[in-house]
């Protein structure tokens, strides 16, 4: 039995352990501290343990429970800033990759790091420019994992069971509609985020991906769409966030390489999770 190790056991990284198991891959879990590890263990069926990825000897330590077949770096810097993303992403990867190469190793960069504000499509041949230092560190990040031979999958942003930004603040009162509400959003489910990771390891892809729905979204279509389903009041117009962490963007991402890769979204759009998947709304 292949096996496989999730450096990052939260959100994405439990619901991909689901997906392997399906495909009789063994799964060991990874997450930053002792009491994290403990807490996931006494809910999860598959073995979780502590280790720090920016400290190489935390990470060694984990080489006991290998040899591994295939490594996803999913762990998240928790908010943090430049120096939480260099540690975590940068110096994550290099200690992976340092202690369990030749395993292929995945890491999960952002749509983010598509600078483009003319709405145009990109794809993973687009130019991945971000003027943020947090982008860049993902780019330097992806760019090293690259030379190591592995995966890249960029995620666009992510919602499900639990947490949505977007229907958050509808619910809430809070939503604005930016300027004339033309924004493109991108988004993908924490679900087809999970099968895609596994997709791509067990298939032996290489390279970049974009991780996304099929269907990108206005922002002013999406809350009228919401308006109009939950016979709530659309949300006011306001100005444009210029200031987010990753930066302000305006692109449609393609996932035309995945999918040609054979993967499909159980929610080819945010539309069709709102009507299908219960777990996204507010009880």
């Amino acid at each position: 039995m292949p096996k496989v190790l999730i450096a990052g056991c939260g959100y994405v990284g439990v619901a991909t352990a689901l997906h392997f198991a399906h495909a009789d891959w063994e799964r060991i879990g990874c997450t930053h501290s002792v009491e994290s590890a403990a807490a996931q263990q006494e809910r999860e069926q598959f073995p979780i343990f502590a280790g720090d990825l920016a400290d190489l000897s935390s990470v060694t330590t984990l080489r006991q429970h290998g040899p591994f077949d295939a490594v996803i770096h999913c762990a998240s810097s928790g908010r943090g800033g430049a120096e939480q993303y260099r540690r975590v992403y940068l110096e994550g990867a290099k200690n992976l990759a340092a202690v369990f190469a030749p395993a292929p190793l995945l890491f999960t960069s952002s749509t983010s790091v598509y600078a483009q504000t003319d709405g145009a499509w990109v794809t993973e041949e687009s130019p991945a420019e971000p003027d943020r230092e947090t982008g860049k560190i993902l780019r330097e990040t992806e760019e090293f994992v690259l030379t190591q031979g592995g995966i890249v999958a960029r995620l666009a942003g992510i919602y499900g069971p639990g947490r949505s930004v977007l229907l958050r603040k509808f619910f809430e009162g809070t939503a604005t509609i930016e300027g004339d509400g033309a924004k493109w959003i991108n988004q993908t489910h924490r679900d087809d985020i999970a099968s895609a990771l596994a997709h791509l390891i067990t298939t032996g892809a290489r390279g970049v991906f974009n991780v996304s729905d099929d269907q990108p979204l206005a922002q002013r279509e999406v809350y009228a769409w919401l308006a109009e389903r939950f016979q709530r009041p659309l949300p006011p117009t306001g100005e444009p966030d210029l200031n987010r962490k990753r930066g302000w963007t305006n692109k449609r991402v393609s996932n035309a390489r995945l999918r040609a890769l054979g993967w499909q979204p159980r929610f080819p759009s945010f539309f069709d999770a709102v009507q299908t998947d219960k777990r996204l709304l507010p009880t």
